[in-house]
């Protein structure tokens, strides 16, 4: 049904204008001023003839078929406009008007009828509040933008009116085509990820870009996602990333952004490319342009300046992208061939004199080094350097290669003819070297996400009783109307699910703690038990390492001291006294429920600094085996896992299962909205849980 939203063979302009300026006018002249093929068919009851063609008074007095009718009419009037297209046979709707869920509830009821209106007649609605849309191949221009993009097969939907605006006049400047575009507006029906399922289908698209303040449903976002991802490239700006933004989003097109990790971590699963601004957006798109993507991670850097080969090395460096050197038959060839002062390693300097010709003795003999499986060509424009004679150079490599090659063009007016020449044959050229880089490594890992198997997520085998054992605590909570779990419940929740705790025990007296210590053995630590008392340590409710009777007495007193003091209205059931553990690293496992994707496992480095340093990495449920060693990788701090200063490893494999064990644990109970296990401590071998917590929703 989509393909009347972009194919139509017929368009209704509901609110047609004959007065310049007036929305209706406009939408009517951009389809006459691209030269659109189809049928218009002007909608107002006050005109006879609109432009030059026959105006007609309702759409249900057009007697050909209408396949898209575009609306510019008060709101008011919009839901029985639409029932009057529902009786014509109309397939689909796009509604430009504005006033409904954005201005507020009255908005909002309107909305809803008008999506019952459409939907009881089986027609397909954009918007409302929306800009419109476009299909450049069909010269369809059913927005009241000035101009459209030139042609080109990236395909863009956007949930701002305004920026897609602004984005179509910064295409024009930059001739960067365009093959459709869409603009989202309320999503009343149509949204995202109906737009991204059918970009990812359109054999006319090959890159898909979007602007998205929030996402409707973050389920079958991610389903549709992760087959779209693995065939096209995907790269999506995400606004409202921080608290002032989400709020901004809340007020723009009624959106509930979801949190900014819950997207970061929705994008990684589904392999979505993330931009964070318009310009990043657009150098992306660039890089994959021209259809050729990279064997492996080496790249092969040519420059006629030292300074800017550097920053492409360091940049590559950081990246993960291997500068390895050509072949000995390459730097042998080009021994002969270059200056005793160029460097023949990588990067390749061909110094600053420079002209085409030593450019292209680099060039012809890295397409044929298997060793090198991409190029980045650097340029500043220096008093030798022939710069068109350099593009077109590229361009003929690039013609006879199956390696990405890719340009950076360093300056003003003296490269420009060059990277004109560049961009018209779909060769990416950036003006900065650090920028092309960063591009190119977006390559890298699209090339690897698409080839990756897509893995199977088994269930984590766990005791035969152990589900029904877990589903009789959590009724037993929810009878007792229980949402914060204490350490104990979440405990025996846990060891369901394979996690192991210190011995432990409750104390009610000093001496009865003591008797407890010695049975367990010394050290000792105690820990207030309380059902009000979360986070422990904030209250002064834990002491460590207690080796002595007098020690666990005193700290016996202190803690339930410390405790009535902080909270006097707490219940305080006794002090646990636990098994000290003294060797291992303190980690950070638990799980957190974002209200668009759902449950998200979290993990990273724990104790008291977690909030302070947070270096913590965070997926979707159900989380891979892949994933959660990826999560592992991506904090800061796993080079202490790996062992320093002569240190044994700690247990990788132990940390893996646990991830998922956590992400099959709210799997089988969806009701467990947070679970907090600080700290979990990994030891070379193994590990076990100090401390939990966990919330249930009800």
């Amino acid at each position: 049904m989509l393909e009347f939203v972009f194919n139509p063979k017929s368009v209704a302009i509901i609110g047609a204008s004959d007065k310049p300026g007036k929305i209706g006018f406009i939408l009517v002249n951009n389809l006459l001023k691209e030269g659109y093929k189809g049928k218009i068919y002007p909608i107002n009851p006050k005109h006879e003839t609109l432009l030059g063609l026959k105006c007609y008074p309702s759409v249900k007095e057009v007697k050909e078929e209408i396949d898209l009718a575009v609306i510019a009419i008060p709101a008011k009037f919009v839901p029985g406009v639409v029932k009057e297209c529902g009786e014509a046979g109309v397939k689909a709707v796009v509604v430009i008007s504005a006033g409904f869920k954005e201005v507020g509830h009255e908005g909002a009821k309107l909305e809803k009828e008008l999506v019952e209106v459409a939907k009881s007649y089986g027609i397909k609605l954009v918007g409302p509040n929306c800009l419109g849309v476009i299909n450049t191949a069909l010269h369809l221009n059913a927005t009241f933008a000035e101009k459209i993009p030139p042609p080109g097969r990236v395909s863009f939907f956007s949930q701002s009116g305004a920026l897609g605006v602004a984005l179509i006049d910064w295409s024009i400047e930059n001739n960067f085509g365009f093959g459709k575009f869409v603009s989202l507006g309320n999503k009343a029906d149509l949204n995202e990820t109906d737009f991204l399922e059918y970009f990812g289908e359109d054999p006319d698209t090959d890159i898909i870009l979007g602007y998205i303040e929030d996402v409707k449903d973050g389920r079958r976002f991610l389903e549709v996602a992760q087959k779209v991802a693995r065939k096209k490239p995907v790269i999506i700006i995400k606004s409202g990333s921080t608290e002032a933004g989400a709020r901004a989003a809340s007020s723009h097109t009624g959106a509930l952004a979801g949190s900014d990790r819950a997207f970061t971590a929705a994008f990684k699963k589904a392999g979505i490319i993330r931009a964070y601004g318009i310009k990043e957006l657009f150098e992306l798109a660039e890089i994959f342009k021209s259809g050729k993507l990279p064997q492996g991670n080496r790249l092969l850097v040519v420059t006629n300046a030292g300074g800017p080969g550097i920053i492409a090395a360091d940049a590559a460096d950081k990246l993960g992208i291997k500068l390895d050197p050509m072949s000995r038959e390459s730097i042998e060839a080009l021994v002969k061939k270059l200056p005793p002062s160029a460097s023949l390693y990588n990067p390749v300097d061909v110094i600053g004199d420079a002209t085409s010709e030593r450019y292209k003795v680099v060039l012809e003999q890295a397409i044929k080094d298997e060793i090198v499986q991409g190029i980045c060509v650097i340029l500043t424009p220096q008093a030798m350097t022939d710069v068109e004679n350099v593009a077109k150079v590229i361009i003929e490599t690039n013609e006879r290669t199956d390696k990405p090659i890719f340009a950076s063009f360093i300056g003003g007016e003296g490269v420009k003819g060059g990277v004109k020449l560049l961009k018209e044959k779909s060769i990416p050229c950036y003006e900065d070297p650090l920028i092309a880089i960063t591009a190119y490594r977006k390559l890298i890992d699209f090339k690897f996400f698409k080839e990756r198997p897509v893995e199977k997520i088994e269930d984590i085998e766990i005791p035969p009783d152990a589900k029904e054992r877990v589903k009789v605590i959590l009724e037993t909570l929810q009878d007792a109307g229980v949402r914060a779990v204490g350490e104990e419940n979440s405990a025996k929740i846990l060891q369901c699910y394979g996690f192991t705790f210190p011995r432990k025990k409750l104390a009610r007296t000093p001496d009865e703690a003591v008797k407890i210590a010695e049975e367990i053995g010394y050290p000792v630590v105690l820990k207030i038990s309380s059902p009000q008392i979360l986070h422990k340590t904030d209250v002064g409710g834990v002491k460590l390492g207690l080796r002595t009777p007098e020690e666990v007495k005193r700290a016996f007193e202190e803690i339930t001291l410390n405790a009535k003091r902080f909270v006097p209205d707490a219940y305080i059931k006794g002090v646990v006294v636990c098994e000290m553990i003294t060797e291992g690293k303190e980690l950070i496992l638990g799980v957190s429920y974002d209200n668009t994707f759902g449950h998200m496992v979290m993990f990273g480095l724990g104790g008291i600094y977690v909030e302070v340093f947070k270096d913590v990495s965070f997926r979707i449920v159900p989380v891979s085996r892949s994933e959660a060693i990826e999560m592992i990788d991506e904090i800061k701090g796993k080079s202490l896992l790996e062992g320093v200063r002569g240190e044994k490893p700690y247990d990788k494999e132990d940390i893996i299962d646990k991830i998922l064990r956590l992400s099959q644990l709210v799997k089988d109970f969806p009701i467990i909205k947070e679970i907090d296990i600080n700290p979990y401590i990994v030891k070379h071998q193994g590990g076990v849980a100090l401390d939990a917590r966990i919330i249930i929703n009800y």
